[in-house]
């Protein structure tokens, strides 16, 4: 084929790249952060779905994440409600808001909180009504998120954690997607770093028998939490 004829060849579209996540964990949040940098740099579009910890944990003896009071479902159920009523940008919008540094009303700037924000601040600074806050204390959308990831978990089993993606080949439509849970990060890459570690990424879940790859988490020692800047 000539050089010419190359250039004039239909190219594959972007990288399709569905990912579940539960927006409690700050880990899933630095990963889908690092997404949304490496698609700046390479051909992928994320497309957002929910997934819970307190589902993946509710048939266990023992809690890992210590939330007897049933807290980590609050934030997931209003994403099944945004998601449901407003589609998987607006999820990734109120996802990016609930992590976002945030000044409350009345507040002097600057957010000495510990984890996510008040859903209502995030729902209105993601342009979204604040009324589906309620959903947080409701079960009118657990069956849609218990659907949502029971999709999840097919794909890499009740052994996973959050998140989980799933990337289609646009070259190969028809061939099943690779699926991976993580990568889990505790320091965000920008930029061709971003790239970069997307392409290893790539390689290391579309490789036969391939399992699991751990390292040190990043910082003075391990352990310690990841930097939500």
């Amino acid at each position: 084929m000539t050089a010419e004829a190359l250039r004039a060849a239909p190219r594959p579209g972007p990288h399709t790249v569905d990912v579940w996540f539960d927006p409690a964990c700050p880990y899933t949040w630095l990963t889908a952060r690092w997404l949304r940098e490496a698609a700046r740099v390479r051909p992928l579009e994320p497309r957002w779905h929910l997934m819970s910890l307190t589902l993946l944990n509710e048939d266990r003896d023992d809690d890992p994440e210590g939330d007897r009071e049933g807290y980590l479902m609050v934030p997931v159920r209003i994403g099944t409600a945004v998601r449901h009523h407003h589609g998987q940008e607006a999820l990734g919008r109120f996802h990016a808001s609930l992590w976002a540094d945030l000044d409350f009303p009345g507040g002097s700037g600057g957010n000495a909180r510990k984890w996510i924000n008040d859903p209502a601040l995030a729902l209105a600074h993601a342009g979204l009504p604040t009324e589906l806050a309620a959903a947080g204390t409701s079960t009118a959308y657990d069956e849609e998120l218990r659907a949502s990831h029971a999709e999840a978990v097919r794909l890499l089993g009740p052994q996973t954690g959050t998140p989980v993606v799933a990337v289609g080949d646009p070259a190969q439509p028809h061939r099943p997607p690779s699926a991976f849970f993580g990568p889990v990060v505790s320091r965000l890459p920008k930029g061709e770093e971003a790239g970069r570690l997307w392409d290893a990424t790539l390689l290391v879940a579309g490789t036969p028998g391939f399992h699991e790859l751990k390292g040190r988490p990043a910082g003075s020692e391990p352990g310690r939490a990841p930097d939500r800047t």
